[in-house]
């Protein structure tokens, strides 16, 4: 197909959702020439999805809640620190893995599809992860079983599930399945404690009980969701190390929208990071209560956020869906997390604490599936890269949760009075600032509204 570029006299407004970007249909054979469709999938493929993510985030987030820190207290006692390089360990082991499970999804050839196979493998890695950090007696078994959890659970069955939507979603069901998605990502980390709750006497079973709801749900999945078979693909060159290498980065001049949609992403999640490194800290300070004291004021707000967040990711996403509207969506969701930002920041007491966690929550809800449905749309090379681009727009959450809890205790240094006090509100106001930066940065995008 030729494009023609129109002139000043007739501009042509950008599409609702980028034309190319259409899905796969079930019947699709990789024999032939790629012919896409815009066929919406049915409610028995968005429920698996959905369920899918619900128990991975149960197996997967549950361990980070408390399950982690129960085994490093057991074997570790009075050694807390050891919890942040095992969960650093583990995340630097993601970026990496994350990638490159897309880019061999992308290439692998089976009677399965593309993705079902390392959905399915992820699952076996994860679940072999579980058992070795619940029987886990040294710090370095503990921290192999959370580092072969990311790779399983993380890059092999989650990144499986949402490239499967990149591959089959259409684009008026994006913005729903983003918040039905959210939606599911929010109260499973709840179900998860609780069960960790209950379970915590036993090792084994605190890890595994958990474990069972995702390998269920995971298994459903692959047995029912369906994939085209990818035997007959054919392959455009052999990956060698250096074209590995070269797959880790993009050139965004080519891929402008995509660029814009990870630079937006960036931005707010920076923010995020950097109005959450202190915020326990922040509490004590203004309320005028101890660390431990912060725990019982931080509850109720997390049942408050949970709450505005799950109405943020469903209303969001099902609003974006049916006006057709993408980019002032997430432009507003970075609107609402800055205003709650800065509620905080100035808040004297812990009823505008609430608010501005409310807020806050609330951004994140709408951002996160607003964003994901945006993302779906301007994704590069979707027919055959797209286990690729989902894998790098990952860098785009994780290096700001590196680099902000950097760059904050330099901000909470400045201004430090006489009496001591940190600056503990200038890291939101910061926030407000990059979220705001990273909504606008969205605008530019041109092939979506």
């Amino acid at each position: 197909m030729t494009n023609s570029i129109p002139g000043p006299e007739s501009p042509t407004p950008p599409a609702p959702y980028p034309i190319p970007q259409a899905t796969v249909p079930d019947d699709f054979s990789l024999k032939t020439a790629p012919v896409f469709t815009q066929e919406p999938v049915g409610s028995k493929y968005i429920w698996l999805v959905v369920l899918a993510q619900f128990g991975i985030f149960v197996a997967f987030i549950t361990p980070i809640a408390i399950s982690l820190a129960i085994k490093v207290s057991q074997i570790a006692p009075g050694q807390e620190e050891v919890l942040g390089y095992i969960t650093g360990a583990g995340a630097f082991a993601a970026v990496i893995a994350t990638p490159l499970a897309g880019m061999f999804s992308d290439r692998t050839r089976s009677r399965f599809g593309r993705r079902r196979p390392f959905i399915f493998a992820g699952v076996v890695v994860g679940t072999i992860a579980l058992f070795i950090m619940a029987t886990a007696t040294t710090i370095p078994v503990l921290a192999l079983g959370w580092i072969l959890s990311q790779i399983g659970w993380g890059a092999g069955a989650l990144s499986g599930v949402t490239t499967s939507t990149a591959d089959r979603l259409s684009p008026s069901q994006r913005g729903k399945v983003a918040g039905l998605g959210g939606f599911a990502t929010q109260i499973a980390p709840a179900l998860g404690v609780g069960l960790a709750g209950v379970l915590a006497a036993d090792n084994l079973l605190l890890f595994l009980v958990p474990g069972l709801v995702g390998i269920v749900l995971s298994l459903a999945f692959v047995f029912f969701a369906g994939e085209a078979d990818s035997r007959d693909m054919i392959l455009n060159g052999r990956l060698n190390l250096p074209t590995i290498l070269s797959k880790f980065v993009f050139n965004p001049r080519k891929h402008k929208d995509y660029a814009w949609n990870w630079l937006g992403r960036f931005l707010f999640y920076f923010g995020l990071a950097l109005s959450t490194t202190y915020t326990a800290y922040f509490f004590a300070q203004r309320l005028g209560v101890t660390l431990q004291e912060v725990a019982g004021v931080l509850v109720p707000l997390s049942l408050i956020g949970l709450v505005a967040t799950t109405l943020g990711a469903i209303g969001g996403g099902f609003l974006s869906d049916k006006f057709r509207r993408r980019r002032i969506f997430v432009l507003i969701s970075a609107v609402i997390y800055a205003a709650g930002a800065l509620v905080t920041g100035l808040a004297p007491g812990i009823e505008l604490l609430y608010v501005g966690g409310a807020l806050t929550a609330l951004g994140i809800g709408t951002f996160s599936a607003v964003d994901q449905a945006l993302l779906l749309d301007v994704l590069p090379e979707r027919e055959t890269d797209a286990g690729r681009y989902m894998g790098i727009i990952g860098f785009a959450a994780t290096i700001p949760q590196s680099i902000a809890p950097l760059i904050a205790p330099i901000l909470v240094g400045i201004g430090v009075g006489a009496g001591g006090e940190k600056n503990y509100s200038l890291p939101f106001f910061l926030a407000a600032a990059v979220v705001i930066a990273g909504g606008l940065v969205v605008l530019r995008i041109k092939a979506v509204r």
